[in-house]
């Protein structure tokens, strides 16, 4: 049984004294969940968890039938992994928006993965930004699948305007997993990037979500 285990190797009191960037994915669950069920002690049914998903962020994708398929687990916890996603999710923006100027490609990176990655459907969004670039908001627009006929400019062009921005990153996800530009990727962000050129908009950056991975159009010189 867990309460029979070594102090250190618990949990809750590994965490304390060690932080919890010191245990694993399934350490981190047991918390979450906080109790077993028959036969398993709580890091078990963790475990368990992670191996019928695949891995902790297959784990928060999960849908509601499939997660409550899991011997202990039923509609309150799903309720609790969907709230603390969206609290992260929130937490991130508004570190985003309250923080520094984004000087560096790691923290669009790291705010749009949070955002994008748990989407099942592709999502075209757009970061904000204003003559610093601070962040003034972040905005999704289009949802499906993404072409350049499905991405209008002019709905950019007036979220823009609308929100008094002076520059923008584009984002979108890649549901597939696969962090690379399409032909229909670049085709979008020329026309975004010749029609908010128009109204003196810059778009500094078009990113593409992809799991974990995070492709930028300007690091690889495509902007």
């Amino acid at each position: 049984m867990l309460k029979d285990w070594p102090i250190m190797e618990k949990p809750r009191e590994k965490l304390l004294s060690l932080g919890a960037q010191s245990l694993s994915d399934a350490e981190l669950l047991a918390i979450f969940l906080r109790t077993g069920v028959k036969g398993s002690n709580v890091v078990e049914l963790s475990r368990q968890l992670l191996l019928t998903f695949g891995s902790l962020s297959a784990v928060f994708q999960a849908s509601q039938h499939d997660f409550c398929q899991i011997n202990g687990l039923g509609n309150a916890k799903y309720v609790q992994l969907q709230a603390c996603l969206e609290m992260v999710k929130r937490c991130l923006g508004e570190e985003l928006i309250n923080g520094d100027a984004l000087t560096s490609s790691q923290a669009s990176k790291a705010f749009l993965i949070g955002q994008l990655r748990h989407e099942h459907r592709e999502v075209f969004a757009v970061l904000l930004l204003d003559t610093q670039h601070q962040v003034i908001a972040f905005e999704k627009l289009f949802y499906g699948t993404l072409n350049a006929a499905a991405v209008y400019p002019r709905v950019v062009v007036e979220t823009a305007i609308r929100k008094h921005a002076n520059a923008v990153i584009l984002a979108h996800n890649h549901p597939s997993g696969i962090a690379e530009a399409s032909m229909a990727d670049k085709q979008i962000t020329n026309r975004l990037t010749q029609a908010l050129a128009l109204v003196d908009i810059t778009v500094l950056d078009h990113m593409i979500v992809a799991g974990h991975q995070c492709y930028s159009f300007a690091e690889h010189g495509l902007l």
